[in-house]
């Protein structure tokens, strides 16, 4: 597929510029580039001074076809940096020689490897199946990009050059390498704006009112440890801090500009502090893409303006920034007041949304690392704090509130792999409608379960969010679902236990425990620690109902009292006292406490699910014989919106032959041709497996039964049937894909019949699909049992299953323009399984995110 250009690309250093294809008018900008060169840079390039560039070589330089020549150009601001090339040996040569060259001041900053990434797509879609490359031995620089980017790079030494050979077919080491600059391009940039040594702010009013003036006083009274610049075209000083009228003028660092002008007044704030020197704009101010065509239009001039000078985006329309690290001190936002620091790292594409959740973290203590509002999210994502948050010390819990997904395949990648060393918690409305002719894909709580495979803890209200983030910022992850559950009520620990069950959890043998209502700290320590140190609790719950009057006992002093039992055990805890002066936060050993005990049993079961999913191997992405992409690609390009049975063959999907047929004498010249005995059906959609419905007939041993069959069926649902050789029987199954909002590409997997669709007996799981994946896949709908020797029946060939999904999740995978894919019914059998019917609709060649070379 033909991927756009101009596009933006982060740097090493979190800096940003374009790159683009080369275009005869820029001959004078590749002069003013040669010109800036070092000696040692045209000699390394060159291998020679080369002073300057004769006219004949700079028009062969700029002119290329895009096909067998090709080269790109990355500029800083309107000047070219950085030039970089291919061009094919011959006329259908499948190798191309490559070649590029940085100018000084932006070589090790990662320019060599974007360019190599861009230009081996670029090759790839003309049929280049690799590169050579000829670099003097000196020039160290060059052949590290080449041989730390996971090629099998071939060298020969020859005349004085490093003779450089290798194919640029993507492999699991070179995406490994280039999915790990991505992190630390995208990390070092969001690290950049949430640490910076001076804050510009655009807008603030010398009056002290508005916005502008909200930003400024609680970043001076957040304490944040940098300067503040107040930027006023004719105030000397605002809110008690010396303004400029530019940022420049200050004489200071400035890291960060805080925007707070109106849309159209933002661009030439963009332009005053890139003059400064900034790295990023955080952008408050309403009235862009939100608002309308004009907005949209001005905030792409923004962004656009703000790539060029090599600065990041957050918002428009967002809340702000902040960073709680004594250090720094950061607050940019428009909440007064911001929890205490802490593990918790938060974002909210939402500003009005996240001004709620920041008070009630505070309010209930949970501590907050850092925070980001992305607003219209113009550029800055989820995704790119995810980076961030993955390799920074200071957070241990991630959570997120998402309204859409900008990236969905690059969110669950990442979280699969954040999840692993810290949980991710996601409040997000992934509904999805389908179109015209849609599969109708996940409903709600297979959406859910999509999460928890991609180690995401998915809630639905805030209440939930913050219940599940106390939980995980200070206590341990369970190491099984046993719940231990204490408390001074029957009633109360009946609940308790209720709800355990309600939530999939198990209370472990010899639970729940009363200690009864005037039980004090110590009986309730007692209780606790015993509960704590049992071998069969992997997590406790401990409720506590206030005192009867009269009672002598101090219920909730006795109960906070009791909690630091639980610290040392290694084991989670959740607490609730009803009707009592404790509060909705955090008690002593840093136990969660919650208003209900529904809600503690739910953040609990919560997390329990996350630990299980870390705890198991994450399986691996299998090699499959049988499969050639292109292949695929091919069936595709050559049959249009329909390439059914190549596409499914490409990658060793056998389908039953089918005959459609529309009189007597084309379905008896369809028997004639397949052999008896046959199966018709009325060819309608919704009716190819409707046995029920007298849609299918089976087994029809010789023309005298195929006429009666067709007679029938023709009356009935139509003269339109199919004709099929008739196959062993076998249990119904149905492998689907569909494209959902969150996930991108999902397989999947269910029994066939009208009872199963009609519960949503679904699994699904997003691509690419492990082996583990395919695995559960086979083995989660609730149907599933049937697969293995239901009522004496013998059990059919999981394992066959399983290689059909991965192959189903490959083609998904690597064909974008597959836009859904239905295979039903899939009859599974002890020796294998028959694909009776598949269909497949395809779309216009568009490019996948997160594939192809890295973008913004």
């Amino acid at each position: 597929m033909t991927r756009a250009y101009p596009v933006d690309v982060l740097l090493s250093d979190g800096t940003t510029v374009q790159l683009r294809q080369i275009h005869p008018r820029d001959a004078p900008g590749i002069v003013a580039m040669h010109s800036r060169f070092s000696e040692r840079t045209r000699y390394l390039r060159y291998f020679s001074a080369y002073p300057r560039i004769p006219q004949r070589d700079l028009d062969r330089f700029v002119t290329v076809d895009h096909r067998d020549r090709e080269a790109l150009v990355v500029l800083a601001g309107d000047r070219i940096v950085a030039v970089g090339r291919y061009e094919r040996l011959g006329p259908q040569d499948p190798e191309a020689e490559v070649a590029f060259v940085v100018e000084d001041a932006f070589q090790g900053r990662g320019i060599g490897s974007v360019l190599l990434e861009h230009l081996a797509d670029a090759a790839r879609q003309v049929d280049v199946a690799s590169f050579v490359a000829e670099v003097l031995p000196a020039n160290g620089a060059m052949l590290r990009v080449f041989a730390d980017f996971g090629y099998q790079v071939q060298r020969q030494f020859a005349d004085g050059v490093v003779h450089l050979s290798f194919p640029i077919a993507p492999t699991e080491q070179t995406l490994e390498v280039q999915r790990g600059r991505e992190h630390r391009t995208e990390a070092r940039s969001i690290a950049r704006l949430l640490a910076p040594r001076g804050v510009a702010v655009y807008g603030a009013s010398a009056t002290g009112q508005g916005v502008g003036a909200a930003l400024l006083g609680h970043l001076r009274d957040g304490g944040f440890t940098g300067a503040i610049v107040p930027v006023h075209r004719s105030a000397s000083s605002v809110a008690g801090l010396p303004a400029y009228p530019s940022a420049a003028d200050a004489g200071l660092p400035v890291d960060l500009a805080v925007v707070a002008v109106p849309p159209e007044a933002a661009s030439a704030v963009v332009a005053d502090a890139a003059a400064a020197g900034a790295h990023g704009l955080v952008v408050v101010s309403a009235g862009f893409a939100e608002a309308g065509p004009d907005g949209a239009a001005a905030q792409r001039t923004v962004v656009r303006a703000a790539h060029a000078a090599g600065m990041r985006v957050v918002g428009p329309n967002c809340l702000g920034v902040a960073n709680t690290d004594p250090a720094v001190r950061l607050n940019a936002t428009l909440a007064p007041v911001l929890p205490n620091p802490g593990p918790v790292g938060i974002f909210s594409q939402s500003g009005t949304f996240a001004v709620a959740l920041l008070a009630e973290a505070h309010r209930r203590g949970l501590g907050l690392s850092s925070f980001v509002s992305a607003g219209n999210r113009a550029d800055v994502s989820g995704n790119d704090l995810l980076q961030f948050w993955q390799a920074d010390p200071g957070t241990d819990v991630i959570m997120l509130y998402l309204e859409t997904f900008g990236n969905p395949r690059k969110f669950a990648r990442l979280a699969r792999g954040i999840g692993r060393s810290k949980p991710v918690v996601a409040l997000a409305s992934p509904a999805r409608s389908p179109g015209v002719g849609e599969n109708p894909g996940p409903d709600t709580e297979a959406v859910s379960a999509l999460f928890a495979q991609s180690g995401v803890i998915r809630v639905d209200t805030v209440a939930e969010l913050l219940d599940v983030g106390l939980l995980l910022a200070d206590q341990p992850l369970p190491a099984g679902s046993r719940v231990g559950v204490v408390g001074n009520s029957s009633a109360l620990t009946g609940l308790a236990a209720t709800a355990c069950a309600a939530q999939g959890l198990t209370v472990a043998a010899g639970y729940p425990t009363d200690v009864g209502p005037q039980a004090g700290a110590g009986e309730f320590a007692v209780a606790i620690a015993e509960a704590a140190a049992d071998e069969g609790v992997d997590a406790l719950v401990a409720v506590c109902a206030p005192p009867l009057p009269g009672q002598p006992t101090d219920g909730a002093g006795d109960f906070a009292a009791a909690l630091p039992a639980v610290s040392s055990t290694g084991k989670p805890a959740v607490a609730t006292f009803l009707a009592g002066t404790l509060p909705v936060g955090r008690l002593p050993a840093g136990v969660p406490a919650y208003p209900s005990v529904e809600e503690a049993v739910r953040a609990l079961a919560r997390v329990s699910t996350y630990a299980r999913w870390r705890s198991r191997e994450p399986g691996v992405v299998p090699d499959l014989s049988r499969v050639d992409p292109a292949a695929g690609e091919a069936a595709i390009r050559a049959a249009g919106d329909h390439p059914t049975r190549p596409l499914l063959a490409a990658y060793g999907i056998d389908v039953v032959d089918s005959v459609s047929a529309r009189t007597l004498d084309e379905v008896l010249a369809a028997v004639d041709r397949l052999g008896c005995p046959v199966v018709l059906k009325a060819a309608a959609p919704g009716l190819r497996h409707r046995l029920d419905l007298g849609a299918v007939r089976l087994d029809l041993a010789d023309p005298a039964a195929v006429r009666r069959a067709y007679a029938e069926l023709a009356v009935a649902f139509g003269a339109d049937v199919l004709v099929q050789a008739m196959v062993p029987p076998g249990v119904p199954c149905v492998v689907e894909v569909v494209e959902d909002p969150a996930f991108g590409p999902v397989v999947g997997f269910g029994l066939g019949g009208v009872a199963t669709e009609l519960l949503g007996d679904r699994a699904w799981r997003a691509v690419p699909l492990t082996d583990r994946d395919a695995l559960e896949l086979v083995d989660e709908p609730r149907a599933s049992p049937l697969l293995r020797g239901h009522r004496g029946a013998a059990p059919v060939d999981r394992a066959a299953l399983a290689d059909l999904l991965l192959r189903v999740g490959r083609l998904a995978d690597d064909q974008p323009r597959v836009r859904s894919l239905t295979l039903n019914p899939v009859l599974a059998r002890p020796d294998g399984y028959a694909i009776l019917h598949a269909t497949v609709r395809t779309g216009a060649a568009v490019a996948r995110p997160d594939t192809g070379p890295r973008r913004l």
